[in-house]
């Protein structure tokens, strides 16, 4: 049957700031498909954590400071969390942030954290759960872009570089790793209801401007990225590789 290829019974998946918002409705929808849950976090998140095994499946902690911890350190931690959970077939590197300044001014302290934390922490952690699936033979890693991965946004050049590259990452792993067994893709999340965007939500001038250009006519909520998240990480998505899907209520279709 069909929908058995969506199951994730069995499998392990790795998430990444998954305490709250997107990272936290990821690892929800990945559960309730099946798969036990490690989530990798600066602060142990009790609420997924119990979420999760409310669910049935079991749920880890991986303790990570993304905005300064080596690549060897990143490794490390991806090792640890597959011998912890006895196996690794699923990374989501969703854990970002978001710094809002014009560029003429823009701190070269803000540049530098969110490329760390959105591009270079996503590409070194991807090469870690990477060696261990090219030798299993199988895996799925899934980027969380954005719609600034097409666009250029305003107030936020380090956010829309970082996105643009991972995006252009994902599409480089994809071509090494496609024909030995794991698959890399991305989702784009459109405009979202959560803590990255409480700036803009707070000016209800720009907050009804983005709502009117939605062709949905509403703002996403981490729920809507299930589907997508479960589809990529599941079986039914075998040979779908360097995609990045928009889940954006019609954004760029606009």
């Amino acid at each position: 049957m069909i929908l058995d290829q969506f199951s994730l019974s069995g499998r392990v998946a790795l998430v990444t700031g998954a305490n709250r918002g997107l990272g936290q409705g990821l690892a929800l929808g990945l559960a309730e498909a099946g798969a036990d849950i490690v989530a990798l976090t600066r602060r142990r998140p009790d609420d997924t954590l119990d979420q999760v095994r409310s669910l049935g499946r079991q749920a880890r902690w991986a303790e990570a400071d993304l905005a300064t911890a080596t690549p060897e350190q990143l490794a490390e931690t991806v090792r640890q969390a597959r011998d912890q959970a006895g196996r690794l077939d699923i990374l989501v590197n969703n854990a970002g942030v978001i710094r809002r300044q014009p560029a003429a001014e823009h701190p070269a302290a803000d540049w530098a954290e969110v490329v760390r934390v959105d591009l270079e922490a996503a590409f070194f952690l991807s090469q870690a759960a990477g060696r261990l699936m090219l030798a299993q033979g199988q895996g799925k890693i899934i980027n969380i872009v954005s719609l600034l991965s097409f666009q250029g946004g305003v107030l936020v050049p380090g956010y829309t570089a970082a996105k643009h590259a991972l995006a252009g990452v994902t599409k480089a792993l994809a071509n090494e790793w496609a024909a030995r067994g794991v698959n890399v893709n991305a989702i784009a999340p459109g405009y979202m209801d959560t803590d990255n965007t409480a700036a803009l939500r707070a000016d209800p001038a720009r907050r009804q401007a983005i709502t009117d250009r939605i062709p949905a006519g509403r703002w996403g909520t981490p729920t809507d990225l299930m589907g997508a998240a479960v589809y990529l990480a599941s079986p039914a998505s075998d040979y779908v590789h360097g995609a990045i899907i928009p889940v954006d209520g019609g954004w760029l279709a606009r």
